[in-house]
């Protein structure tokens, strides 16, 4: 039953901002811009990735329930901080230069707020999960995977109102966010 919310975590849930510019480079504002964001999502998508490994880790072995409730509470309380801190940085950027951007950064860092809670609630359900009880335990669980399809909608999202706005182009000259999203989990 773990091994569906791991593969939904890993499917679902991109968890590096794999953006992919192309055309013009951008401009020094929008560029400046960038560096700023990109310079604090860089830590955060490392927590992020070690809390889905964390995930998928408990998922593929056979680990006991408690071992699982107890890591999977784990990696979604660190993903919850990381995310709010991403949406934290597009806040703490400024301006990236033109009313678009400006709107999709704004959008953006709402879409990540959102993320953010979504994996707070979902921190909150597994913590009351009974892992004595393996039937309840294994219904929570799929329960869990619904919430987490939601949470994976709400980055998707967040990070496509960065390209409406034009930001993925400057954010991809960025080393920062020049990341490959890990592969899927096996189900």
């Amino acid at each position: 039953m773990n091994k569906k919310l791991a593969a939904a975590v890993s499917g679902g849930a991109v968890l590096m901002l794999a953006l992919s510019g192309c055309g013009e480079p951008a401009d020094n504002k929008s560029s400046d811009w960038a560096k700023k964001v990109c310079d604090k999502w860089q830590p955060e998508y490392k927590k992020i990735e070690a809390a889905n490994a964390d995930l998928k880790r408990v998922a593929t072995e056979s680990s006991k329930p408690d071992e699982v409730k107890q890591t999977d509470a784990a990696a979604f309380q660190t993903m919850s901080e990381a995310f709010g801190a991403i949406s934290l940085a597009l806040r703490d950027a400024g301006d990236p230069g033109g009313k678009d951007a400006n709107a999709a950064a704004d959008a953006a860092a709402k879409g990540f707020d959102d993320t953010a809670k979504g994996y707070a609630e979902l921190k909150t359900k597994m913590d009351q999960l009974d892992a004595a009880d393996q039937t309840k335990f294994a219904a929570g669980l799929q329960e869990l995977s619904t919430g987490l399809e939601k949470v994976s909608a709400d980055e998707k999202a967040a990070r496509e109102k960065l390209k409406t706005g034009g930001l993925d182009k400057p954010m991809a000259e960025q080393k920062g966010c020049q990341a490959v999203a890990p592969s899927p989990a096996q189900s």
